[in-house]
């Protein structure tokens, strides 16, 4: 039986291998323990007080955090509404919860469009997946942005320095970064790392998220390693339809690292256009559906 614990309203789901805990709020992961109870995301914190948030109608921020359309403005925050939600439970189960935002008066004051938001998380074996969904219920093209934001612990094993953990790419990335100032995008620049280990430095965040469009890769392993080489504690997170990644830690010591696949990326410097011009923006037609899968394997 599914353990619901009203208070949060959290909901908590275990694989042989894993165990991860849900929350109604943000449909946001909030645990993810392995086999031998090693907690793997972060625990929120003043350095960011988020797990994993999903970033729903938009990724990043927009210009002014103004969402323009139609000759008409509306305030929307940085990575949208869908994490400070409530979500309904649409399906419950031993390994897996359902759950759904749709609009309603409050949304549409930021966001002008119908939508339906699923979000499926699933315990299997040492992995947890979670499936976001977007619909588009209206009569009319809706626009949108849509991200994961989990953050994992680093340092991921004890006793293992914060500069002794990597980043290992599924294929070698031969494209360019993007960087951001005040959330917003800055121009394009040489990947940072050889296009498939990216070593991890607190110096690397300074200046905010490392951003890369259009990644070759659909999988990544984050690894810890002692000074001697020897692989102290790895996981990988992999996803499908995604198309952008961001990677990010809070400047200044925070312990936690973001990997993030994203459909979509903040405005550009000086872009300030309709929302269905928007570089990189996902559309969808009348009654469309679009899939993203995320999933994290201990």
């Amino acid at each position: 039986m599914l353990k619901e614990m009203p208070v949060s309203r959290t909901f908590e789901i275990a694989g042989t291998g894993v165990t991860a805990v849900v929350s109604r709020i943000g449909a946001e992961l909030r645990s993810l323990k392995d086999r031998d109870g090693r907690e793997l995301l972060w625990q929120a914190g003043p350095e960011w007080p988020r797990h994993a948030p999903i970033l729903f109608p938009v990724v990043g921020r927009l210009s002014g955090d103004v969402l323009n359309h139609e000759g008409r403005s509306y305030p929307l925050q940085q990575h949208g509404f869908a994490r400070d939600m409530t979500f309904e439970v649409i399906e419950e189960a031993e390994r897996s919860v359902g759950l759904r935002l749709t609009d309603n008066e409050e949304t549409r004051r930021q966001y002008p469009f119908p939508f339906l938001l699923d979000v499926h998380v699933e315990a299997i074996g040492s992995t947890v997946s979670v499936r976001t969904s977007i619909t588009n219920p209206g009569e009319t093209p809706i626009a949108c942005g849509i991200g994961a934001h989990p953050g994992f612990a680093w340092p991921l094993a004890d006793g293992v320095p914060k500069e002794q953990h990597r980043i290992i790419f599924e294929h070698r990335e031969t494209g360019k970064a993007r960087g951001v100032q005040g959330g917003l995008l800055t121009g394009a620049y040489p990947l940072p790392f050889d296009g498939a280990i990216l070593p991890l430095t607190e110096a690397l965040f300074e200046t905010d998220a490392l951003v890369m469009p259009d990644v070759a890769s659909r999988s990544i392993t984050y690894e810890a390693l002692t000074r001697e080489g020897d692989l102290k504690g790895a996981l990988t997170v992999s996803w499908d339809g995604y198309k952008d990644l961001g990677i990010w830690s809070k400047p200044g010591g925070a312990s936690f690292v973001c990997i993030e696949p994203w459909y979509s990326m903040a405005s550009p410097e000086g872009w300030n256009g309709d929302i269905f011009d928007k570089p990189g923006i996902l559309k969808l037609d009348p009654g469309a559906s679009e899939s993203f899968v995320w999933s994290v394997t201990t």
